[in-house]
């Protein structure tokens, strides 16, 4: 069902989630607590105005290369490409226009929803003409994106969503409990670029294999860092789950993707008032990306992110909604 520029995806068991064209953003997600009472649990803006003007990515659609880029510089069959700096001396998200500020080409089909886009050669200096799609499906009780790139020259295309889950719908999300899938992180320098290090979580505060509330451990401000995912094959496994002791929400995460970057909301600082008057303050909303590492053009040990000619890009991710 379009609404303006919001299309919308509902189903028998009460589950609804609202996706806009523009930046293929995911503006409402309604999941029921352990009552059974449905709430919204992602931050976002009411008005397409404030999706243009505030750039935070709520819910938005990532590309064509997701995190950060050191010195906005990568090298492809010998060439040096500089993209644009729009994160001080770094690249971040796509660019000043990625992928989350264009209009996606929107087609309705039952449960699901086909974004497509397409991303001309030299498009904020990324190299090839870049084909994408993304499916959104509503099933009983998940929402699942599968993400699909060509191309018609060697680029680079890692692609994810980024949004803010509150499960609880107030208040800030240091009380909410994390188990990540993941034996190991990449360390980042001070403007949270990776070293290129691969660094056990075990007695660090990035050790979530077990489960923990966000704040316990919580330092220098907060979380925004890539955890690898254990035993990634590019088939679908669980990634993260978390939990919410008030609502008793529960989301769960399965992906095919090799890395899950977490961020803890540290750079909202109740500068915008997002849906229903509500002042986003610092820790709102958390951020679960499964995506590929960031600067992984910069880093030949870490898991590749060239897409050639004739090469499919392929990503599926499972939020699943439960309760206790």
């Amino acid at each position: 069902m379009k609404n303006g520029f919001v299309y919308t995806l509902s189903n028998a068991f009460g589950f609804e989630v609202s996706i806009t064209d523009y930046g293929g953003a995911i503006t409402s997600l309604k999941a029921p607590d352990r009552h059974g009472t449905f709430g919204d649990i992602v931050l976002g803006f009411k008005t397409l105005e404030e999706y243009v003007h505030n750039r935070r990515y709520f819910g938005a659609l990532i590309g064509r290369h997701a995190n950060r880029i050191a010195n906005g510089k990568f090298s492809l069959n010998g060439v040096e490409y500089q993209l644009p700096k729009n994160n001080g001396a770094n690249h971040l998200h796509g660019g000043f226009k990625g992928f989350d500020k264009r209009v996606w080409n929107v087609r309705e089909d039952g449960n699901s929803l086909h974004l497509s886009y397409f991303s001309k050669d030299g498009e904020e200096n990324y190299p090839g003409n870049l084909e994408a799609l993304v499916d959104f499906t509503l099933l009983d009780n998940e929402l699942q994106l599968d993400y699909h790139a060509t191309t018609d020259r060697d680029t680079i295309v890692n692609l994810t969503n980024h949004s803010y889950f509150n499960l609880r719908g107030v208040g800030t999300i240091l009380e909410h409990e994390l188990t990540l899938n993941a034996e190991s992180f990449t360390p980042v320098t001070e403007d949270l670029i990776p070293t290129g290090k691969i660094r056990a979580v075990a007695g660090t505060p990035m050790d979530f294999r077990k489960g923990k509330a966000i704040g316990s451990d919580i330092h220098h401000g907060g979380y925004d860092h890539n955890f690898v995912l254990n035993n990634w094959d590019g088939s679908l496994k669980f990634a993260a789950r978390l939990y919410e002791p008030v609502s008793g929400r529960v989301l769960e995460i399965l992906t095919t993707d090799a890395g899950m970057q977490f961020y803890s909301g540290n750079f909202l600082d109740g500068s915008l008032t997002g849906k229903n008057g509500v002042v986003y303050e610092k820790y709102a909303g958390l951020c679960l990306e499964p995506q590929h590492f960031p600067d992984a053009p910069n880093h030949p040990n870490f898991p590749s992110t060239v897409l050639r000619p004739g090469e499919a890009y392929h990503q599926t991710t499972v939020y699943r909604f439960l309760s206790d």
